[in-house]
């Protein structure tokens, strides 16, 4: 790990868009050619991506520039976490293609990296803009007062996790520690069938060392310019899979019982959430189905452990129940995209 910073970029069919965040890189890395390397996941894309990445490897040649084309595609998750397999520095920043960052933002990561050289996780505070009607619909993702890193990163992460969830899975807001996020990937292969999984990820980060999560804002999340935003079936996802499965999978890590099955339950207590299971289940009963069986017994196991005496070792006792929903959700895979 010669270098301090991997700058990894997962693409698929957005060879402008690769273009112009490899335009804004260029700028950005004058001085520090030295400490980052590039690395571009092409997910089997059809256009001319491979013709911009040639011609930029060629522009860059200052930098170590690497890059990898699928030969097929791997979908959205897998070819993020290639790109965290990847990486040989000693942090890895994962940017997404289209999302706005600002010229100064490098640099402060780079200070960063270097005044702390312990920290095991970084948020970059961000806004999020819709893609179709172009206003700003969050100022800031992060309430955060503070560039100093918390030492306690579980407690922090828990903090951020609880307010803003949506800003969590920003791909281009965070950047981890290479060894710890490369382990996390390691440690639950079936992550990268949970569009929710980059959560997994940094709180694995977070749970070993210290995190800042910044005070500024210094990039733009791109709001419903995913392919998963476009998938109807991504609230009901999200809300009774992806997310119940994030919160199981912190418990088997070490975060508070109590935090964990607080935040599994509370699509019970959102008549929102009912809103949307049953509008879903109008449309696609058996995908619904197939989602709430699962939950709904994890859900019970949550409850019950309310209705438990606080008893450190009884609480400890229904974590093998935890894994026994996640072995139930492996086997379920076939209702994810």
């Amino acid at each position: 790990m010669n270098k301090l910073l991997t700058i990894a970029i997962p693409t698929f069919n957005r060879a402008e868009l690769l273009n112009k965040q490899l335009t804004w890189l260029a700028q950005a890395l004058r001085g520090f050619e030295a400490e980052c390397e590039i690395f571009v996941s092409d997910n089997c894309s059809t256009d001319h991506t491979q013709e911009i990445i040639k011609k930029w490897q060629e522009l860059l040649g200052a930098v170590t520039f690497r890059s990898s084309r699928n030969i097929v595609n791997l979908g959205v998750m897998t070819n993020i976490a290639y790109c965290l397999k990847s990486a040989s520095s000693k942090y890895v920043w994962t940017i997404g293609d289209d999302d706005p960052i600002q010229e100064r933002t490098l640099s402060y990561v780079l200070k960063i990296l270097k005044r702390h050289p312990d920290l095991t996780l970084m948020y970059l505070n961000c806004t999020g803009r819709e893609s179709l009607t172009g206003q700003l619909a969050i100022e800031r993702w992060f309430d955060s007062d503070s560039d100093e890193p918390t030492v306690d990163g579980k407690a922090a992460y828990q903090t951020h996790l609880n307010r803003s969830f949506g800003g969590i899975l920003f791909i281009s807001a965070v950047v981890y520690q290479t060894n710890l996020v490369q382990l996390a990937v390691q440690k639950w292969p079936a992550a990268t069938s949970n569009w929710a999984s980059q959560a997994y990820w940094a709180g694995f980060c977070a749970a070993h060392g210290s995190v800042i999560v910044t005070k500024d804002v210094y990039l733009e999340c791109t709001m419903g310019a995913s392919i998963l935003d476009r998938d109807p079936t991504w609230s009901l996802r999200v809300r009774y899979d992806f997310i119940p499965e994030i919160y199981a999978k912190l418990l088997e890590i070490g975060y508070p019982s109590r935090f964990c099955r607080k935040m599994i339950l509370q699509n019970l207590r959102s008549l929102t959430d009912w809103k949307i299971f049953f509008g879903a289940f109008r449309r696609w009963p058996i995908l619904s189905i197939k989602l709430i069986v699962p939950y709904l017994g994890l859900a019970s196991v949550c409850v019950w452990e309310f209705l438990l005496p606080p008893d450190l070792s009884k609480m400890e006792l229904l974590t093998p129940v935890y894994c026994l929903y996640n072995r139930m959700r492996y086997r379920s895979a076939k209702t994810r995209s």
